[in-house]
C-alpha cells in the first residue's frame, strides 16, 4: 500500500510526534507508515485522514 501521509503532514507544518500524539500512536509508527513499512489499521487510517484534513483516497491507495 502506498501513501501520501508524509507529504500531507509536511503541507500542514506538522511534525511526526505531533501527528502521533493526535492519532494516539508513537512517532516511530508514523515514521514506519510514511516509509511504507507498516500497514495501519482502518481506525488509524481514519484518524490520520481526520488529523490531516484529507480523505482516505487522498492518503492511501493499493499498488498491484
Amino acid at each position: 500500500m502506498k501513501n501520501n501521509v508524509k507529504i500531507a503532514r509536511i503541507k500542514v507544518s506538522m511534525k511526526q510526534d505531533e501527528l502521533a500524539k493526535v492519532t494516539g500512536v508513537t512517532r516511530q509508527t508514523i515514521g514506519l507508515i510514511e516509509k511504507g513499512d507498516y500497514n495501519p489499521s482502518l481506525n488509524l487510517c481514519i484518524a490520520l485522514a481526520k488529523a490531516l484534513d484529507k480523505t482516505l483516497d487522498e492518503l492511501f491507495w493499493e499498488v498491484e
